[in-house]
């Protein structure tokens, strides 16, 4: 029998049970307390000095949802949210879920093809989106999917409805309540995650899941009503979502948004709005550590820093901590489990290396991946856990889901693990395929069939490149049937996925290795690369990957898109 590692910290002498989970969705659990509140400020968007109290908020959510309700939406409907952050897409996202919509979140860096398969195959009817999207990029996207219409965010766009004109068409007084009830069981959030390997599925989140990881998440990374939360990670992302919006609104906290990580941006919104709590991804503790322009700002108020999405190297942790005077810990979990599973504890040891115990409620076996058998403290493993956060599924893959939820509840994380006795976790390496650039997932298969659709490429296997500073990069080993050259393939690649997809090195090789079935045997490439001492294709953005995006990730792609599943959310 294998065994079972439950959440404890025994050096801090605690055993957490697990939280009893109301019967209530989302946005009943979240603004519940949103009118007694008041007059506190909820949401504050730092690029424009807007703001809207926790009573405003709450009137803008019900008018906004009698809006939508008025306007056809309907219980079961998709409705897709393609937009950065901002306070309508907060507005947007609890009306549509509190009258039984179920919300797609969608990249607004992806490409018109990619948003176009997202509607697709999620068969969302309704979009939501900023004007210059609507503008530049939807009409291709929106073309030949269910969407009926569409509503948008900022100047007005011919051949869409104004976002604000919804509270205007709602019926006054506003509803209290939907019309049609709305169940806990009800799906709210389809985001999108490439699973352990594959090409982007859409996850079935259920409210009830989503209330869960929130209530788990709580009692180890607790917000008060004092604190000043800033969203600076993307809100289309689950990592954003449930931690930098769900979790704070909940606690009664003021939330202080940015559109996208800048760098002098967050730090300007931390001096100027007293930040005392930040969720970041490694490339963000990079720029912090080692960016002249942070001694610049006052930062005192800022108490924690929580990183996750990607791995966090000690001593950078440690680096930023010291930089910064505040405390720097690191987080676990998948899109697939609705967020976090393991966070380090804001008191007592600090392991800046560890991601911490398992959250009160989530159970955690390490197996060996090969054989299934349960391993020892010590042992690495693959990461095993059960959850009341884990998805329904994946929409419409049954088989997908199967293979990552096994019929005893369990979610194969694909991630190999070690755990010490006293229950701390440490991230050692990944079975899955999916390479994590600056926090962003890529699917190896994604790339491999754009590279395949070039009249040179007779065969290609892309993997894990090691790079300085974004952590992983994608790299292609490429088999030629015709003269081409790797800066050609590159900007192939580039001119059809999203910024941070783009194959950042490419090497010739002669054949590409594969099982007797067929599959691709990566690891061999993997290997051939750490043999070779590291990375020796070549890149249109430099051996540390520095182009277009930045070595901080703060352009075109930036550091905020938080991968889906794996290390950090």
């Amino acid at each position: 029998m294998n065994a079972v590692i439950i959440e404890r910290d025994t050096a801090a002498g605690r055993v957490l049970p697990a939280p009893a989970i109301p019967d209530l969705t989302l946005p009943q659990f979240v603004l519940g307390a949103a009118d007694r509140r008041g007059s506190k400020r909820a949401l504050v968007d730092a690029a424009t000095g807007q703001e809207l109290s926790y009573a405003g908020l709450a009137g803008a959510v019900r008018e906004t949802g009698a809006g939508l309700s008025a306007r056809g939406v309907r219980p079961g409907d998709v409705l897709a949210l393609c937009a950065p952050n901002c306070i309508e897409f907060a507005v947007a996202w609890y009306a549509a879920t509190s009258i039984g919509a179920t919300v797609t979140t969608v990249n607004p860096l992806c490409t018109a093809d990619e948003i176009s398969r997202q509607l697709r195959q999620t068969g969302a009817r309704w979009l939501v989106a900023t004007s210059g999207l609507v503008e530049q990029k939807l009409p291709a996207a929106v073309a030949g999917t269910a969407i009926v219409e569409t509503f948008v965010i900022g100047e007005p766009v011919a051949g869409a409805a104004p976002f604000g004109s919804l509270r205007a068409a709602a019926p006054t007084p506003a509803p209290p309540t939907p019309a049609a009830p709305v169940c806990a069981s009800d799906v709210a959030l389809l985001p999108t995650s490439s699973g352990t390997t594959g090409l982007p599925k859409s996850v079935e989140l259920t409210h009830r899941n989503l209330v869960a990881s929130l209530g788990q998440t709580r009692l180890a990374l607790p917000v008060t009503e004092d604190d000043v939360v800033i969203a600076a990670l993307p809100l289309f992302h689950i990592y954003g979502l449930q931690i930098t919006l769900n979790l704070p609104l909940l606690a009664g906290a003021t939330v202080v948004i940015l559109p996208r990580f800048e760098l002098a941006a967050f730090l300007r919104a931390v001096q100027d709005h007293g930040i005392t709590e930040a969720a970041v991804v490694p490339p963000m503790i990079l720029g912090l550590v080692n960016a002249d322009v942070v001694d610049d700002y006052d930062l005192s108020t800022l108490r924690l820093i929580v990183s996750a999405a990607a791995p966090l190297g000690a001593d950078l942790a440690r680096a930023c901590a010291r930089r910064l005077g505040c405390r720097v810990r690191q987080a676990y979990g998948m899109t697939e489990v609705s967020g976090g599973t393991h966070i380090a504890p804001g008191t007592g040891p600090d392991r800046p290396g560890s991601v911490g115990p398992a959250l009160p409620g989530v159970e955690c076996r390490i197996v060996d991946p090969g054989t299934g058998a349960g391993l020892p403290p010590g042992e690495p493993g693959e990461l095993l856990v059960r959850t009341a956060g884990a998805m329904r599924g994946y929409l419409g893959d049954p088989g997908a889901t199967a293979a990552t939820i096994d019929p005893g509840g369990w979610v194969h994380t694909g991630d190999i693990v070690t755990a010490d006795e006293a229950g701390w976790f440490y991230v050692t390496d990944r079975v899955k395929e999916l390479i994590k650039y600056k926090g962003y997932q890529v699917a190896p298969a994604e790339l491999e069939a754009v590279l395949l659709a070039h009249p040179a490429v007779a065969d290609v296997a892309v993997v894990r490149g090691q790079d300085a500073l974004a952590g992983e990069i994608p790299k292609a080993f490429v088999v030629l049937r015709a003269p081409a050259s790797a800066q050609e393939l590159m900007a192939w690649v580039a001119g059809r996925v999203a910024g941070y997809k783009r194959v950042r090195q490419v090497e010739f090789i002669d054949s590409i290795p594969k099982s007797p079935a067929g599959k691709i045997l990566r690891r061999l490439l993997t290997d051939r690369e750490a043999g070779a001492g590291g990375p020796n294709g070549s890149g249109a953005d430099g051996p540390n990957g520095s182009g277009a995006d930045g070595p901080n990730g703060s352009g075109a792609d930036g550091p905020n898109g938080s991968g889906g599943d794996g290390h950090g959310n």
